[in-house]
C-alpha cells in the first residue's frame, strides 16, 4: 500500500530535501532597485520567509528583451547577480531552499521598458488585450513583432546564460516560467502561436522552444535543479489553446524525458476560477514530483497531498501576507489578511510589516 503523505512531511526534489511541502509560489511584487537589481528590502522579504519548504522567487527577467513591468529583478548582469547573492544567503542562513524563476515576458511589455524603445518580440505578431504596466503608468499593448527562427538559438541562450548567473548567485536550482501567457507560453498555445515554421502548427513544433530551453538548461547547470512551470488553461494576458488537454499532455510527456526537480501546475484559470481539465492525466504522465497550485487552502492541499494528487503545493497570496504560513497552518493559527492594495511596487508597507505569530 502507498503510504499517506502529509503537508509537514520531507520531499526530496532533485538535490534538496525540504523539510515539508508547502511552497511559497512565484510573485511578481515590482520592488527591485535600480537597474532591476535586488535591494535590502528583498532580502528581508524573503528570508522572512525562509521556512516554506521551497520559496520559488518572483520571475526575474533573463535579459533586458525579457522584461515586462516596472522594478522586477533580473539575472542577466553581474550587479544582480550581486544582489541575489545577499538574499540567497539571507534563505540559506534560517535553513531555507531558494529557487529562481527564469523569466521572458515576450509580447507582454511595453516599448518604453525594451531596449532603445523596440517593440517587444513574441512568436506571432498578435497583439494582447489590455494594457502594459510602465513606469508612467498604464498604456496599450502595442503589436509585437514576430521572431524570426535565427533570433531563437540567442534566447535559449540567454535562458542559459541566466541559470549559470542563478547558480554563481547562490540559488538551489532555477523554475524555468512557461505560464500566464510569457513567451515560452506564447510558443506552446495556438491562440498565441500562428507561425507556419518548425516552432508553429503542431503540438510538436509549438513545444520545440520549451523543449530547446530545458535541454540547454539541463545540460548547463543538471536536470536536478531545474523546475517548470506550465498552466494548461489559464486565460491571463490574453491567452487560449483550441486543445488544451491534449497541447499539455504532450508537454509534460516531452518534460517527463529530461528528469526535473519537478513539475509546477497551476490548475485552473485564474482569471474566472475555471477548472476544466482533467490534472491527474498531467499528473500520471510525469514521474518526478507534482506541484500544485491556484488557489489551494489547508483542507484541499491536505487532501491532495495525502490522495496523491500532488507531491507540493505552492501558495501565493497566503504567502505575503502570513510570512510565518507554514507555522500557522501547522498549530491552525488565524492567518493574517492581505492587503491587495500593496501587492505591487512600494516600500515595506505590505511587504516586510505583516506580523508573525
Amino acid at each position: 500500500m502507498t503510504k499517506q503523505h502529509d503537508l509537514f512531511d520531507a520531499i526530496v526534489i532533485g538535490d534538496c530535501t525540504l523539510p515539508n511541502r508547502i511552497v511559497m509560489a512565484p510573485m511578481t511584487r515590482n520592488r527591485a532597485g535600480e537597474g532591476n537589481v535586488p535591494q535590502p528590502l528583498n532580502v528581508t522579504y524573503y528570508q522572512q520567509r525562509a521556512s516554506a519548504g521551497l520559496i520559488i522567487t518572483e520571475g526575474s527577467q533573463i535579459s533586458p528583451e525579457g522584461v515586462g513591468y516596472p522594478a522586477t529583478p533580473g539575472i542577466h548582469n553581474d550587479v544582480q547577480v550581486e544582489g541575489w547573492k545577499a538574499v540567497t544567503r539571507a534563505v540559506h542562513d534560517r535553513g531555507g531552499h531558494i529557487f529562481l524563476q527564469l523569466w521572458h515576458v515576450g509580447r507582454i511589455s511595453h516599448p518604453s521598458l525594451q531596449p532603445d524603445g523596440h517593440v517587444p518580440v513574441a512568436p506571432s505578431a498578435i497583439k494582447p488585450d489590455g494594457e502594459a504596466a510602465t513606469y508612467d503608468g498604464m498604456q496599450p499593448f502595442v503589436r509585437p513583432r514576430e521572431l524570426m527562427n535565427v533570433e531563437l538559438p540567442a534566447i535559449v541562450a540567454d535562458y542559459v546564460n541566466a541559470a549559470r548567473k542563478a547558480m554563481q548567485a547562490g540559488f538551489d536550482g532555477v523554475e524555468i516560467h512557461a505560464a500566464n501567457g510569457y513567451l515560452l507560453d506564447q510558443f506552446i498555445r495556438d491562440g498565441s502561436n500562428q507561425r507556419d515554421d518548425d516552432y508553429g502548427g503542431s503540438i510538436k513544433n509549438r513545444i520545440r522552444l520549451l523543449r530547446e530551453v530545458v535541454e540547454a538548461v539541463c545540460k548547463a547547470i543538471g536536470s536536478k535543479k531545474v523546475g517548470v512551470r506550465i498552466s494548461p488553461e489559464n486565460s491571463f494576458n490574453s491567452m487560449h489553446d483550441s486543445d488544451p488537454q491534449n497541447t499539455f499532455n504532450a508537454v509534460t510527456d516531452m518534460l517527463n524525458s529530461f528528469n526535473l526537480a519537478y513539475l509546477h501546475v497551476l490548475e485552473g484559470d485564474m482569471m474566472n476560477g475555471n477548472h476544466a481539465l482533467d490534472y491527474k492525466q498531467i499528473k500520471s504522465r510525469f514521474a518526478g514530483p507534482y506541484m500544485a497550485n491556484c488557489g489551494y487552502d489547508f483542507e484541499r492541499a491536505t487532501q491532495a497531498v495525502k490522495t496523491g494528487s500532488a507531491d507540493l503545493v505552492s501558495f501565493g497570496i497566503p504567502f505575503i501576507s502570513n510570512p510565518d504560513l507554514v507555522e500557522r497552518l501547522k498549530t491552525g493559527a488565524e492567518l493574517n489578511p492581505a492587503d491587495a492594495t500593496t501587492f505591487y511596487g512600494g516600500d515595506e508597507k505590505g511587504y516586510t510589516d505583516y506580523p508573525f505569530l
